[in-house]
């Protein structure tokens, strides 16, 4: 039985990437709706996954008695309304990240969620990679004992752009560390545990936008394990190798690559 879903946000990352890799593929899933505010877009969109319905408002998706759950992939600060409509009409959510613009409306989501018996998750689809799968199969299994350090990083240029969402703080909430820096903390608590501790160097070193992009962040795990996440808006691309780095006492997992939006990458393990 495949659930029937609609899609909020509809032209942007999930026409690059979730729809054609996520839904479409699935066989536990069907796609039935879709709803942006550009109407040229959004109907190239649907003729391209053959005539999908459409809107141009987000409550008509919402109230299509057929969507049974929804993805919101619309900038950040339109996440905690939308996700509030979506539940309170009995859809079950499949959110971008990061989660809302702070923790308020965060708890607010996940408390009308239970309210009203919907399933929500947010769309960190680097916990899937292979790499990272079997990376948390040989932690679970002992293979590096006792964990000691993590660290991840996620890099890109990202110069200043007319209309860019992401770099203005009231429309995604911060810069290099909100977008790219969520994916790689979830990571490190998917192998470290829960983190505990959290502390943060942010900056605007080279790009001209209000929000960051430079973040260090230094993170303390319920295990006593540390770890290193650093997320940049401001080296090439070619010059930064995505590293992720897990160090335990037996031994130690270094990967290049596998940490962005491509099923790639690199690992070997070093005892």
């Amino acid at each position: 039985m495949s659930v029937k879903w609609g899609v909020i946000g509809a032209c942007g990352i999930a026409d690059r990437r979730t729809i054609p890799e996520g839904i479409i593929p699935a066989e536990n899933a069907k796609l039935v709706a879709l709803m942006d505010i550009d109407e040229v877009r959004l109907k190239k969109v649907a003729e391209k996954y053959g005539g999908i319905r459409y809107y141009t408002k987000e409550d008509d998706l919402i109230n299509d008695p057929e969507v049974e759950a929804i993805y919101i992939a619309t900038p950040t600060y339109l996440h905690h309304p939308q996700a509030l409509k979506a539940a309170r009409a009995g859809k079950h959510i499949l959110c971008e990240k990061p989660m809302a613009m702070n923790l308020n409306q965060a708890e607010e989501m996940m408390r009308v969620c239970e309210e009203n018996r919907v399933k929500f998750t947010l769309d960190y689809m680097m916990r899937y990679h292979s790499h990272h799968r079997k990376i948390k199969e040989l932690i679970d299994e002992g293979a590096l004992g006792t964990l000691v350090m993590g660290r991840a990083q996620l890099t890109c240029w990202y110069p200043p752009m007319e209309g860019t969402w992401r770099q203005r703080f009231e429309f995604g909430g911060g810069g290099s560390l909100i977008d790219m820096g969520t994916h790689c903390i979830d990571l490190l608590e998917m192998f470290m545990g829960k983190a505990v501790e959290v502390f943060c160097y942010t900056g605007g070193l080279i790009q001209d936008y209000p929000v960051e992009d430079t973040a260090v962040v230094l993170l303390k795990f319920e295990t006593g394990a540390v770890g290193v996440v650093d997320n940049h808006f401001n080296i090439p691309d070619a010059s930064s190798e995505n590293r992720l780095e897990v160090y335990g006492s037996k031994g130690s997992i270094l990967a290049r690559g596998t940490i962005g939006q491509e099923s790639s990458g690199h690992t070997a393990g070093r005892p």
